[in-house]
């Protein structure tokens, strides 16, 4: 393996080579996580065209690329490859070789023609971490083309949101593919701590229905209990109460109380703290049991003041609530509570949102820029086609 490029700060995947494959979201949100904790990721894409978010807009940044694309390809060096082209396909193996990682989302065999399948790849480089990611595996599904919105709604997520009585609604960004980017990393991350062991590398299979279904979590449990399909609740949750959006007045004021001693002080503040003493809503339980009465007993009484003004009262004796806030004042929240959550990049670039991440000791990366369309193309080029002793030149 070549000595990659290492850092003053150390980073948790200093030395790791990453080659990015991948294309849309789920896949390129995973390489850019590893990027945050130090890999370094050439991202590589058709010549043209590139990425295919790269013209999903508006937004679009600037110079012209999408903000979709940014979103998910911080940090990146950009290497574009036609692999169709019997060069470009011997760079790109050549590439797989010299890698400790390696994305893919294209469809089940599809790149057997290419020798990038992960049974050519393994055997190339057999301490390589293949990821591929799929829409429904690699089995009956394989043909199946897999996109975000389609998995939401045959993955019965859509089923469980929105109003109910009302249609099924899609989460308002593309959750399955985030879901699927973060189960990628870390079965990555997983395969390389096996070969730091052992010096093997491994196949490594998520998919965005698998994905899902292991989201559902509480639902999903509930159901095998059951055999009962739940459906929408709104902004319910079907086994706490009260834990959902109450009106005030002006707006909405969301609510989790997560167990009796909450409720009895949200009843205190109110100035009713004979609720929590009320047969129905004593319990949990009975609260669910008696959800309309308990929502028509707090409105009544929240009507007296604003969201903010609730939030300030409630957090004062620890009941968990918070306005329903637009993304900008979300970030603003974030901003006055320390979290630094918007990253810059550069001038004329759109900023980043910053990694979620927190390691004391090896810290995530200050994030860069997402790269042009083959930004990096002719250093990388010369890179692998030379020995593969040669350290990876520094970026642009």
């Amino acid at each position: 393996m070549p000595q990659h490029h290492h850092r003053t700060v150390p980073r948790a995947l200093d030395g790791v080579l990453v080659a990015d494959f991948s294309r849309v979201l789920a896949g390129p949100l995973a390489a850019a996580t590893l990027a945050d904790l130090g890999a370094e990721v050439i991202k590589v894409e058709r010549p043209g065209t590139g990425d295919d978010t790269r013209s999903w807009g508006p937004p679009f940044a600037a110079e012209g690329t999408a903000a979709y694309f940014d979103a998910a390809n911080r940090s990146k060096r950009g290497l574009a490859l036609d692999l169709g082209d019997p060069e470009d396909a011997a760079a790109a193996r050549e590439l797989a070789r010299r890698a400790d990682v390696l994305i893919e989302n294209f469809r089940p065999g599809s790149l057997a023609k290419y020798g990038l399948d992960p049974a050519a790849t393994l055997a190339a480089n057999p301490g390589l971490v293949h990821c591929t990611i799929t829409g429904f595996g690699s089995g009956a599904g394989a043909a199946l083309p897999g996109y975000d919105f389609v998995v939401q709604a045959v993955g019965g997520l859509m089923s469980i949101t929105g109003e109910p009585g009302g249609a099924p609604l899609k989460a308002g960004v593309a959750l399955v593919d985030v879901l699927t980017a973060k189960d990628a990393a870390t079965g990555i991350l997983a395969a390389l701590r096996h070969r730091d062991r052992t010096g093997a590398g491994q196949l490594v299979e998520v998919n965005l229905l698998s994905s899902l279904l292991g989201s559902l979590v509480n639902q999903a449990s509930g159901y095998l209990a059951t055999g009962q399909d739940p459906g929408p609740m709104g902004n319910r949750h079907p086994s706490i109460a009260p834990y959902e959006t109450l009106a005030c007045r002006g707006g909405l004021l969301a609510v989790a109380v997560g167990n009796d001693r909450q409720f009895r002080a949200l009843a205190g503040a109110l100035g009713a703290p004979e609720l929590a003493e009320d047969a129905r809503f004593r319990r949990n339980q009975d609260r669910v049991q008696n959800r309309t009465d308990l929502i028509e007993a707090l409105e009544s009484r929240l009507a007296a003041d604003t969201p903010r003004g609730w939030t300030e009262r409630l957090t004062a004796v620890s009941v968990p609530c918070g306005p329903v806030n637009s993304l900008s004042e979300a970030l603003e929240l974030a901003a006055r509570l320390g979290l630094d959550p918007v990253a810059p990049v550069g001038a004329g670039r759109i900023p980043q949102v910053a990694s979620p991440l927190r390691l004391s000791g090896t810290p995530v990366v200050q994030p860069a820029a997402p790269p042009h369309l083959d930004e990096d193309g002719t250093a990388l080029r010369t890179w692998l086609s030379g020995p593969d002793d040669r350290p990876l030149p520094p970026r642009m």
